[in-house]
């Protein structure tokens, strides 16, 4: 019988496991938009080498009496055309399946992943790879496919866990001590080590009494449920310069005024605009920035920021300048790094290691459902991508998005592009079209695709269709 190697979850990814419901299969998708129709037979041939790289996306999910771990496995994947709607389930816990897939749609090819493998950087990490490979094969002169590359050393494998070097007790570098052993790795994750507030935040209340009183006055949005939970998708694309000149005059980073946007454009589309209430935005931190790592596992954390609305400073040069104090408080080094050691240090007290695992489920649900009730929204940006030079210039548009429980945006820039996709659970879209106007409004011309969701939009149900549309500047988005 052959030995598996095997991984206990890292500290980001237990949450995952707990929070996943039919609404929000904890599932998002990068993808590539080439400059002619996907080949399937040469992708299939760029996955088979990408996957060799990646030990790590060999795994499969198991169930432990204590935890959840990863565990090798002898699947390979296969390419498919989608057929299904974006970010379908793809754990399911009476399978053993891998976590991920690899799709592909005219010009389309798109990587699917559970999010308790991997996060943002790394699912990006295995798509450029997957896309160079493709570029190779598909673009060189002569017989493409039968050329090979150099063989490279893996180095996004199954065991490393960034969270174990750098934050467990007597690890990480300095005075903490020398890197975590790849064996190491026997601890479950709470689901407030993803939760990093800066002291000027909303959350970051002094006051036990006034932070209960603030999460009342969350103002959170609600609408008509998607049929068959699948995830409405809008795609903006843009200009990424105009945008950037719009952040810097305001003195904001771009992730902070798209923040700023969102929240404006979700309050603007609300019922009682006038009334005051408090927005809320979960953004996530790449921690491969502060604390290096080539690992592919989660390395990251969040942070809540706000704004009160209704206090008479609610232009978005108001609400860039109150957001880039809280990103600022948080998003440090110091400030992350205190809070995930005391947080990792909570998880490994002797009750909650030997919590069975379904009880410790539970208690996750719960305070990841308390969480819940303090957002509003939650964004993401993965920021500027570069490809290597054999796919840069075949590759026309990158994009991103994810499964929600809440309305959100995930963001990425390519080639002098900005592509936006807001994901909501809800067949409402109004945020989305303030969000378009208030771009618009400033200059930007903003190009819209939106999925089809709704029967009358479907019209053959599960085949996957767009509408585009562009939207010129001075114009209003219907």
């Amino acid at each position: 019988m052959t030995r598996r190697n095997w991984v206990a979850l890292d500290n980001a990814s237990n949450i995952f496991l707990a929070a996943r419901s039919d609404i929000d299969p904890k599932v998002f998708r990068i993808s590539a938009e080439m400059d002619q129709e996907v080949d399937p037979e040469v992708l299939q041939e760029a996955l088979d080498l990408t996957f060799e790289r990646y030990p790590l996306f060999h795994a499969v999910l198991r169930r432990g009496i204590f935890w959840y771990y990863l565990q090798d496995s002898d699947l390979r994947p296969r390419v498919r055309p989608e057929t299904d709607y974006p970010c379908a389930p793809i754990y399911q816990p009476d399978r053993r399946n891998l976590l991920f897939r690899v799709l592909y749609r005219r010009r389309r090819m798109m990587v699917e992943i559970f999010h308790a493998l991997s996060d943002g950087t790394g699912a990006l990490w295995f798509l450029t790879d997957l896309v160079d490979a493709y570029c190779r094969r598909r673009c060189q002169a002569g017989d493409p496919r039968g050329q090979s590359e150099p063989a490279r050393v893996p180095v996004h494998d199954l065991s490393t866990d960034p969270f174990a070097q750098y934050f467990r007790r007597g690890r990480g570098s300095g005075a903490d001590g020398e890197p975590a052993g790849r064996d190491e790795f026997r601890h479950a994750a709470a689901p407030a080590a993803l939760s990093v507030e800066g002291p000027g935040s909303p959350a970051a209340r002094p006051s036990r009494r006034r932070r209960r009183l603030f999460d009342r006055r969350i103002q959170r949005v609600r609408g008509t449920r998607n049929p068959d939970n699948r995830t409405r998708v809008v795609e903006l694309g843009m200009a990424a310069d105009p945008v950037l000149e719009l952040a810097r005059s305001r003195g904001a980073a771009t992730t902070v005024y798209l923040t700023a946007l969102f929240l404006k454009a979700v309050r603007q589309s609300s019922p009682g605009p006038e009334s005051p209430a408090t927005l809320t935005a979960s953004v996530p931190v790449n921690l491969r920035q502060f604390f290096p790592s080539s690992s592919a596992r989660n390395f990251f954390a969040t942070i809540r920021v706000g704004h009160d609305f209704g206090q008479g400073h609610d232009e978005i040069a108001a609400i860039c300048a109150d957001l880039s104090g809280q990103f600022s408080a948080g998003a440090t080094p110091e400030a992350l790094e205190q809070k995930l050691r005391r947080l990792i240090r909570l998880e490994r007290m002797p009750p909650l290691r030997i919590m069975p695992s379904p009880l410790k489920n539970l208690i996750l649900r719960s305070v990841n459902r308390a969480s819940n009730r303090g957002l509003t929204v939650a964004v993401s940006n993965l920021g500027l991508v570069r490809l290597p030079d054999a796919a840069e210039s075949r590759v026309a548009a990158m994009m991103f998005h994810t499964a929600a429980v809440r309305p959100q945006f995930c963001a990425m820039t390519h080639a002098g592009r900005l592509t936006i996709s807001f994901t909501s659970p809800f067949v409402q879209t109004g945020h989305v079209r303030e969000f378009a106007r208030l771009l618009t409004d400033q200059g930007i011309g903003v190009t819209v695709a939106a999925s089809r969701v709704i029967e009358a939009e479907l019209g053959v149900v599960n085949l996957p269709r767009h509408r585009t549309r562009r939207h010129r500047p001075g114009r209003e988005h219907r």
